[in-house]
């Protein structure tokens, strides 16, 4: 072999590149064949996915979500958030990704990038923003941060790949890649199997709440039901050019998520909370509606490209609950003073 052809001659990316012709399943998306809207100059140590991962990674929209509720709004040092939920998605998926021999960078950069359009206050604050728009989904918004708003109205320039996936991680369309229809699985399980962990920690739940026919296909604790479903996933996918699951685990996911929904999501014991969270967003929608120049500036000079109201959604939708929460009390609360 000549020098030109010796892997240990070409950059590290290109290595990599090549591994992945070699080891990794003729249905994997290739990070080579990858492809953005506004072409860069290539890395010469990671491939396009892992660029894109990292991105995701330093932006300031995945940040935030440290400080975004995944559930419950008043949280203490062990609830999720959607960062922590972020990064379990991205765990499942990608141990998915390797038992399939799919692209784990990719899949991984989908799983970190898929809620970073989410409101703040939790499933609550998504219903609000839909009730005051007239539509609003998390994964459309998750798209539009990473396209267009991250970077001062540039855009993360993420490969159409990863987008695709961040798109179709929920919702009836099914994503081009399989490693995108990885992720759209993953959080189902991530989320619901550790909800489920954070409703019995908040005394919501307790051991054994679930139907009987959860814990007979899935187990009885978070860490088995996670194992369960993911080597349902492996083991029904092999072989079959997507990614299945196969019936009884299908049907105890569903009844799962039902279950949460009406227990947990939606369940009286938290209708307090969803009733202040949608005071506060309500509030500042319509404040910001009749006040549009309290915007910052920087979504100001937006107008001219975008409507008031999607200006107005994208500021919304990026506020962390503490934020909004501290918008609130500079907006409506007077200021308290001590008296000496």
């Amino acid at each position: 072999m000549s020098n030109a052809q010796d892997p240990a001659h070409l950059h590290i990316r290109e290595h990599t590149e090549a591994l992945e012709q070699q080891i990794l399943s003729p249905l994997a998306a290739k990070s080579v064949d990858a492809t953005r809207e506004h072409p860069m100059q290539e890395c010469p140590f990671r491939t396009k996915f892992q660029r894109d991962r990292d991105r995701i990674l330093h932006a300031k929209c995945f940040r935030r979500l440290k400080h975004k509720t995944q559930v419950y709004i008043t949280s203490g040092d062990h609830y999720r958030t959607r960062m922590t939920h972020s990064l379990e998605v991205a765990q499942i998926s990608r141990t998915i990704a390797r038992g399939l021999r799919l692209n784990e960078d990719l899949t991984e950069a989908i799983a970190l990038g898929h809620d970073v359009g989410h409101t703040p206050f939790g499933h609550s604050g998504e219903a609000i923003m839909a009730e005051l728009t007239g539509h609003f989904r998390h994964n459309e918004q998750s798209l539009r941060v990473v396209q267009y708003l991250e970077r001062d109205g540039h855009g993360l320039n993420l490969t159409r790949e990863t987008m695709d996936g961040i798109l179709h991680h929920s919702g009836k369309a099914t994503a081009r890649t399989l490693e995108g229809r990885i992720v759209h699985t993953a959080d189902r399980i991530a989320y619901l199997s550790h909800d489920y962990d954070d409703s019995l920690r908040a005394g919501l739940l307790q051991p054994g709440d679930l139907p009987p026919e959860i814990y007979e296909a899935l187990g009885r604790d978070t860490s088995t039901m996670i194992t369960t479903m993911v080597a349902d996933m492996i083991e029904t996918s092999q072989g079959q050019g997507d990614i299945l699951q196969s019936p009884q685990i299908k049907t105890a996911m569903d009844t799962f998520r039902k279950f949460m929904f009406e227990h947990i999501y939606q369940s009286e014991a938290l209708s307090h909370e969803r009733a202040q969270a949608g005071f506060v967003l309500r509030s500042l929608y319509d404040h910001f509606a009749n006040h549009f120049d309290h915007l910052p500036e920087n979504f100001r000079q937006r107008e001219e490209k975008w409507s008031r109201q999607q200006i107005l959604v994208d500021y919304l939708a990026g506020l962390t609950d503490s934020y909004a929460l501290q918008l609130f009390r500079e907006i409506f609360l007077p200021p308290l003073y001590s008296i000496e």
